[in-house]
């Protein structure tokens, strides 16, 4: 056991070793699972269409839902983040599960075609009301408050970067809902992957310009600000200024 430290002495904290100290939060690629995540999303959509295309569609449908319990399997195997292989097998079985209910290849992808159309109008939405979802989401996860909605410029910013994710989306239906309607599933499975995280990543070049430009102005409204008056400081100001106002005569 060690000594206490002599009275008068202030001990010093000891610094954390590095497994004892704060891990850095996720990167944005980190949280999507990575490089490795990346390619692993467009994995059962490649599969898909290959099987559909040489066997039919019922043996593409289990070919799709196969790989996604792989890739989940080698991810706990090698105990990287398992939460994006998990949303990716929830995603193929709805996808399938369409495709199988429509008896149409092309059913596949008319999941992600729609939930665009749904996330795409929210985003608007959001901005209409003014609670940019940019805005909303990130000062949410950091736990930072609703005080960027007060400051003028910092909400401008979030609207900008819910249009352009609103626009990402919009573009992903667009194009996809045109290709669909045209039986190209080939390049429905190709749209699908370029415009997924390639597409998503150029909206969430803007949502971190919004984000840096509302932190650095926060942060300067904060140190502007004049400081907060406890009420007994306030009760002291009222109590002098009125014991120096003179009473006048009736």
């Amino acid at each position: 056991m060690s000594e206490p430290a002599p009275s008068g002495e202030k001990t010093k904290p000891e610094k954390p070793t590095e497994e004892e100290g704060e891990k850095p939060p996720p990167t944005m690629l980190e949280q999507m699972g990575g490089i490795s995540g990346l390619i692993y999303s467009s994995v059962p959509v490649v599969v898909f269409v290959l099987a559909n295309a040489f066997f039919g569609l019922t043996p593409a449908i289990w070919s799709a839902i196969g790989v996604a319990v792989v890739i989940l399997v080698v991810r706990i195997v090698r105990k990287e983040p398992i939460q994006p292989a998990i949303s990716g097998l929830i995603g193929v079985g709805i996808a399938v599960f369409i495709a199988h209910r429509t008896g149409s290849a092309k059913g596949f992808f008319l999941f992600g075609i729609y939930a665009s159309l749904v996330y795409c109008g929210l985003f608007v939405a959001s901005v209409l009301i003014r609670w940019p979802l940019a805005g909303v989401i990130w000062n949410m996860i950091n736990g930072t408050g609703h005080a960027w909605r007060k400051d003028k410029p910092s909400r401008l910013g979030y609207d900008i970067a819910t249009l352009a994710m609103a626009a990402v989306f919009g573009l992903r239906f667009v194009v996809q809902q045109w290709l669909y309607n045209e039986d190209y599933t080939g390049w429905l499975a190709f749209a699908k992957i370029a415009m997924g995280y390639p597409l998503y990543a150029l909206g969430l070049i803007v949502v971190v310009w919004a984000v840096r430009r509302s932190d650095k102005r926060m942060k300067t409204l904060e140190e502007t600000a004049p400081p907060v008056k406890t009420d007994a400081e306030i009760e002291a100001e009222l109590r002098a200024k009125y014991a120096a106002t003179p009473v006048t005569e009736a």
